[in-house]
């Protein structure tokens, strides 16, 4: 299933990693751990962040996606899950539109 993970990272301990040179290597782990489809850096309410698009075959594997930005970053992570106009077609919307609309 494809995954959208909102990743927000906190000024600190963001900040203390950026002056002693750690959080470029320490992202690089994470993404060269994860393997995620694309990643985009970017701001979330003015803070520093992240989006990622993921294939999590199955929610366990959430917890590997989270933990290592809790861990390193104190982090907050969001999955949203991720459609593509093929997967909304199999959605039968008409058919839905008629039992419940």
């Amino acid at each position: 299933m494809r995954m959208l993970v909102n990743v927000l990272l906190p000024v600190e301990p963001f900040n203390s990693m950026v002056r002693n040179g750690t959080a470029g290597d320490v992202i690089g782990s994470i993404l060269e751990d994860l393997k995620p489809e694309s990643v985009y850096f970017t701001e979330h309410g003015g803070e520093r962040g992240a989006v990622m698009v993921m294939d999590v075959p199955d929610p366990s594997y959430i917890p590997t996606i989270a933990e290592p930005w809790f861990l390193n970053f104190e982090a907050n992570c969001e999955f949203k899950i991720a459609m593509s106009p093929e997967d909304l077609m199999k959605a039968d919307l008409s058919g839905l539109a008629k039992k419940w609309g």
